[in-house]
């Protein structure tokens, strides 16, 4: 009898673990969005066309002609417009108004998302105990990146009509930590709801491997922060031939002596030629990563004696997965420098450094089940 008591309490947690799993990889779908829509809004030069920040009252947009009039009014106090878009008529300025207020909404809607459900499976008792600190702290970081988000628009409204570079890498960097949180949770929470059998994989791969994994997924995560201070620059502007930039591979104002080591964050040129250099490094080291797993056969990890083996075919799968995504964001990005950064194009490059780190989760977590 309390055999059977504890097996139904077990199939009642796994089904807990795999709905919040699937709730957790919705959210992290829409995050996933969300920062596509925030790249085609910075691409579109729209999100410096709210210069207020309301998180509650902010929800509505401007219901009759007279609050469209007296916010595009509000609108040209600020640089952009005296600098960018001077003339600007009221139909332009609802144009980019548009794409930054859904991006604000967007947010808002991502925040009920998670933390509706979070109290639903809270109060339920469906949630681990210590899966709870976790939900607290994406809950927090959720918060964190609606102030960082307005903080970085702030940096606009003040000299010149962009943003600061610095604080665009950060509010990436922190929306890519939200979403990875995200999807390592969840990932983690349906490998154990099918049992700690799924959770081993055959044939582990050796440490070296394990370790290599983690500085391919570290490359992608550097060459995408490289990419926002590329686009809080503008920099994708400029040298737009690849390989060669201007009559060489190094181009010749590369490194300007009176900036120092600022050259690296706000020299246009020397931080084209990192998110380059960090890109094609990337792309090689997922290469060797891969040929590893594929091609070489490993001792069996007990160390007992016996014939070398592959990789399970998981494995393979998703360190093949990571080499094709690698190779296809290489092709968006050069596509995206040599056609002038299209809105479409940088959208779809922003979208494929998601897919890469992705692939680069799903290696990892098929290397560390149980981190």
């Amino acid at each position: 009898m309390t055999v059977a008591v504890l097996e139904q309490a077990d199939l009642r947690a796994a089904g807990s673990d795999r709905a919040i799993a699937w709730w957790l990889t919705g959210v992290a779908a829409m995050v996933f969005a969300m920062v596509v829509l925030g790249g085609v809004t910075r691409l579109t030069e729209s999100g410096l066309s709210i210069v207020d920040w309301k998180p509650l009252l902010g929800s509505l947009p401007p219901l009759s002609e007279a609050e469209w009039q007296a916010l595009f009014e509000r609108y040209k106090q600020f640089p952009e417009y005296a600098k960018k878009n001077a003339g600007m008529d009221l139909a332009g300025f609802k144009a980019i108004f548009w794409l930054e207020y859904l991006h604000r909404l967007f947010g808002r809607v991502i925040g009920l998302a998670f933390f509706v459900p979070m109290v639903w499976f809270w109060v339920r008792g469906r949630v681990r105990r210590e899966l709870k600190p976790r939900l607290v702290g994406l809950f927090i970081l959720g918060g964190m990146q609606g102030v960082l988000g307005w903080v970085m628009v702030k940096s606009g409204l003040v000299d010149r009509p962009s943003v600061s570079q610095y604080r665009l890498a950060a509010h990436l960097a922190l929306a890519v930590l939200i979403y990875a949180a995200l999807i390592w949770t969840a990932w983690g929470l349906f490998l154990g709801a099918r049992g700690s059998g799924a959770t081993t994989p055959a044939i582990p791969a050796p440490r070296w491997l394990r370790f290599f994994a983690v500085c391919v997924f570290v490359l992608i995560c550097l060459t995408l922060v490289a990419g926002a201070f590329v686009a809080g620059l503008d920099a994708g502007l400029i040298y737009n031939t690849f390989p060669q930039m201007g009559e060489g591979l190094v181009p010749p104002d590369l490194w300007d002596p009176k900036m120092g080591l600022l050259n690296l964050f706000e020299n246009r040129v020397t931080v084209q030629f990192q998110h380059r250099v960090l890109a094609i490094g990337t792309l090689f080291a997922a290469f060797f990563f891969w040929s590893g797993a594929r091609v070489l056969r490993f001792p069996p990890a007990d160390g007992t004696p016996g014939p070398l083996e592959r990789l399970a075919p998981a494995d393979r799968l998703a360190c093949s997965t990571l080499m094709l995504v690698a190779g296809l964001q290489a092709l968006l990005g050069v596509a995206t420098l040599v056609m002038f950064v299209p809105v479409w194009l940088g959208a779809l490059h922003q979208a494929g450094a998601l897919l890469l780190v992705t692939a680069g989760l799903w290696v990892l977590r098929r290397f560390y089940p149980a981190g």
